[in-house]
């Protein structure tokens, strides 16, 4: 049986399509933290992760180290757990701290490690103890706006008790 010209095109374009498909794919659990992680596993406690979850960035300074493994929570505490590794090449002393941050209003959260000063090194499996949890945008707007009215209701209320003043 003779396979035509056109029928072995059409072969060879799927086998294209399939193998950009798998490269996506690859290239998916990679990036999204569902693939292998590489590096030291260590992990901390925080009271609220906003949206970290797996894949998020664990950076120092602005670099990117590691990546998020997962987040958990602890049946007893209620506190989130997040796993996550950072390169074999970076060094945490324990007395290192976690604190979850934003890339600005509309950037995406993650973890930004900051190195201590001790000598003692975290090993595999390590639990930073210092974590400061993610702040909630809305809750300090709300804030924000409330006191805003707070001040202008007094002021107000200072400047009717000026005018009602016998002179």
């Amino acid at each position: 049986m003779a396979v035509s010209k056109r029928s072995a095109a059409d072969l060879v374009a799927g086998l294209i399509v399939l193998a950009a498909a798998c490269g996506f794919l690859a290239y998916a659990a990679v990036n999204t933290g569902r693939g292998g992680a590489s590096g030291t596993q260590l992990s901390a406690r925080f009271d609220n992760v906003g949206t970290i979850t797996a894949g998020s960035d664990v950076r120092i300074g602005g670099v990117k180290v590691g990546r998020v493994v997962d987040a958990t929570i602890d049946p007893k505490t209620f506190h989130a757990t997040l796993r996550f590794t950072v390169q074999p090449s970076i060094h945490m002393p324990d007395d290192s701290s976690a604190t979850i941050s934003t890339g600005g209003l509309l950037g995406g959260s993650f973890v930004n490690l900051s190195p201590g000063g001790s000598e003692k090194i975290l090993g595999e499996g390590g639990v930073i103890k210092d974590t400061q949890s993610a702040t909630n945008l809305e809750d300090l707007l709300g804030k924000f706006i409330f006191n805003v009215g707070s001040l202008a209701d007094a002021t107000q209320k200072s400047l009717d008790q000026k005018a009602a003043a016998p002179k």
